[in-house]
């Protein structure tokens, strides 16, 4: 029974939490900029209305177009409940899982890029290029901060890896982290949520055609996954495992908050980098988490 209360309310947490954190972030732009901007909860409210509206679908779309968010939806949803929130472990954890957490981010995305191919629009096919494009380094440099994690607990496990706090090299992978999370959610420098013009979007070139619930369901997923990658860097710089479970708690919703009020500062105090400059910047997240890599790895050995 206890272990049944803690799935729900872990499923709660990210189901229910997650929504709040785009508020939070363009409250803090909307305070740099000495406007009142949206409430904190404006999220909910679009969420809410997008699900009374009907579906429009274009001719040539296929049941992928609305199969894809749901199947991205439950793969990020599903990676969430892998990582440990604080002082409670990961609900599925078992050995080598941190390699299924990647690959469903992957699926995520392969299902999203899939949806909006459908529509044969040649704007969400260039949004779906250029997405992947950034996923390439963006993985990369993922992947080596996991690795660089791994080799620092001595587990492949994300229970026993997020356990500890990153060692020497936490400033470098923090770094290389909070740029993968601005590049991996769709933020400045390197998309801009805000903007309209077509030729300059991303992510939303994806989902122009995509309305009502299954708009949505994009919506919510994005905001998981913003909150998924914010709680991973929170938990790769803290040393939560060894702190009280009240300390712990709190420590890790500061940090989150910490992270979201991060991205509104960074979007409020930057501008969208040229897309010529956005691979340099995920280059040098991926050299960051790199450094760390060779700083776990000789203090190991050491």
């Amino acid at each position: 029974m206890t272990s049944i209360l803690e799935f729900i309310l872990r499923l709660a947490v990210w189901l229910l939490l997650a929504p709040a954190l785009p508020g939070i972030i363009n409250k803090v732009k909307a305070w740099v900029a000495g406007r009142q901007g949206p409430p904190m909860g404006q999220l909910y409210y679009d969420l809410a209305r997008l699900w009374k509206k009907s579906v429009v679908m274009s001719t040539l779309a296929s049941p992928a177009f609305i199969i894809g968010p749901a199947v991205a939806w439950i793969a990020v949803l599903v990676a969430a409940m892998f990582l440990p929130l604080g002082p409670v472990g990961g609900a599925p954890g078992f050995h080598g899982d941190v390699l299924l957490f990647i690959y469903l981010l992957a699926v995520a995305r392969f299902c999203t890029t899939w949806a909006a191919m459908e529509t044969g629009s040649a704007f969400e096919g260039m949004g779906s290029a250029r997405e992947v494009s950034y996923a390439v380094l963006s993985e990369a440099a993922l992947m080596t901060a996991v690795l660089s994690l791994g080799v620092q607990s001595g587990s492949v496990t994300l229970n026993e890896m997020l356990a500890t706090s990153a060692g020497a090299g936490a400033v470098l992978l923090a770094a290389g982290l909070f740029t993968v999370l601005l590049a991996e959610n769709s933020r400045v420098p390197f998309d801009d949520p805000n903007t309209h013009l077509e030729l300059t979007m991303i992510h939303e070139a994806m989902v122009l055609d995509h309305s009502g619930p299954p708009l949505a369901v994009i919506l919510h997923g994005a905001s998981m996954k913003l909150m998924l990658f914010a709680v991973l860097l929170a938990e790769a710089v803290l040393p939560l495992g060894n702190m009280q479970p009240l300390m712990a708690t709190f420590a890790l919703i500061g940090a989150v908050l910490a992270v979201t009020i991060g991205v509104g500062l960074v979007e409020s105090l930057l501008a969208r980098f040229a897309f010529r400059r956005a691979p340099l910047l995920l280059t040098t997240a991926f050299l960051f988490c790199v450094f760390a890599l060779l700083i776990a790895w000789k203090g190991g050995a050491a």
